[in-house]
């Protein structure tokens, strides 16, 4: 327990986050412009959630030492990787609903005013799918499904890391 509580103040680990991160984007964009996956808003969002968890450890990566850049940087990974995962289920719960007919998808994200990213650079944030098409799976599960998982593992391994080292803290 000890060597889990002394990860957050461990360069390497939150490299390690982002690192991460950073390959979930290339593979995303490997789908996007390699194999014609074309992105709906759905996965543009999840695909914003993965950035905010590769900012995060970057964040960390150089802030580990220092509690203000550590809380922002925890704040960061809880949050991206709980919007991630509630995006996807909603994905997922679109993709697999019977009446998924009901269900419409947006083209243009909604992105704050202030940070109009499917303007600023297309290339990664702009949608132009339909969050009902499931055009790829692995070992029968799609996209989003997948996601799913990966956010759900983001999430716990933040809530594992995050508990230890307050449980630690407790203890000195």
């Amino acid at each position: 327990m000890n060597f889990i509580s002394q990860l957050s103040l461990n360069q390497r680990a939150w490299q390690l986050l982002a690192i991460s991160a950073l390959c979930f984007e290339l593979i995303a964009l490997y789908f996007q412009y390699f194999m014609g996956l074309e992105p709906c808003i759905m996965c543009i969002y999840q695909r914003t959630a993965v950035w905010g968890i590769f900012l995060a450890g970057v964040i960390g990566a150089f802030g580990c030492q220092h509690l203000v850049m550590r809380i922002v940087a925890y704040g960061l990974w809880a949050t991206a990787a709980i919007w991630g995962f509630i995006i996807a289920l909603e994905h997922v719960d679109m993709q697999s609903s019977t009446m998924s007919f009901l269900f419409s998808c947006e083209i243009v994200p909604n992105f704050p005013s202030w940070a109009p990213l499917h303007q600023w650079l297309p290339a990664l944030f702009e949608a132009s799918g339909d969050c009902g098409d499931i055009k790829w799976d692995f070992l029968g599960f799609s996209m989003p499904q997948v996601m799913l998982v990966i956010f759900a593992a983001y999430s716990t391994a933040f809530t594992i890391v995050l508990l230890t080292r307050l449980l630690k803290e407790k203890r000195l």
